[in-house]
């Protein structure tokens, strides 16, 4: 199983998620979340990771054009577009930095193939990002993508396992759900939550 740890906003997350057993750490740029760092901070983050994990740049209000710049800039490995991004907004930004994902809500109605936009993993999150709320995994029964995919939207180290056993990802993805309070992540969560996202793959 792929676990993301995302939001981190101290070099300190990295260590912990990196040790905990993460393949990737996401760092948040924009100007609502209170996960958003600086593109300085942005740097430290993923030069923390020194290429134990994916590094991946989380953008959801700037020109796809510019955050494919930003990406190269601060050294991320992936930049993962999340929201109102159009398939040339995907091209555009493709031509700048080869490895995108694509993050979306069922709520948009997208195309949910693995790849439609050029994208190499697509991404499921809740209606309302960042709210910390489960979105009903039953809407997938009979229209979960298929190859690499990410479920994401209120999981936490309590209800990752069945959110796993119900959706059947290739991949999750967690930040809210491992927090002491908005962008503050706590460290035993982070642990607990690959730990239990780790148990429930080894039964499968």
């Amino acid at each position: 199983m792929f676990v993301k740890v995302c939001g981190l906003t101290t070099v300190d997350d990295v260590a912990v998620a990196v040790e905990a057993g993460a393949d990737a750490i996401g760092v948040v740029i924009n100007r609502t979340s209170p996960r958003a760092v600086t593109p300085d901070l942005a740097r430290s983050i993923i030069a923390a990771a020194d290429g134990a994990v994916e590094t991946v740049l989380v953008v959801n209000d700037m020109p796809a054009e510019d955050a494919a710049r930003l990406a190269g800039r601060i050294g991320a490995t992936v930049l993962q577009l999340h929201g109102a991004y159009t398939a040339a907004d995907f091209a555009a930004a493709r031509a700048l930095f080869p490895r995108l994902w694509r993050a979306t809500s069922l709520a948009h109605d997208p195309d949910l193939t693995v790849g439609a936009y050029g994208e190499q993993v697509l991404l499921l999150d809740a209606p309302q990002p960042g709210s910390g709320r489960q979105w009903d995994l039953g809407a997938l029964a009979d229209t979960a993508p298929s190859g690499d995919w990410i479920l994401a939207g209120g999981l936490r180290p309590d209800n990752v396992a069945r959110a796993i056993a119900q959706a059947r990802p290739w991949g999750v993805d967690v930040s809210s759900g491992v927090e002491s309070s908005p962008g503050v992540k706590d460290h035993g969560k982070i642990r607990e939550f690959l730990s239990s996202a780790t148990a429930v793959t080894n039964l499968t």
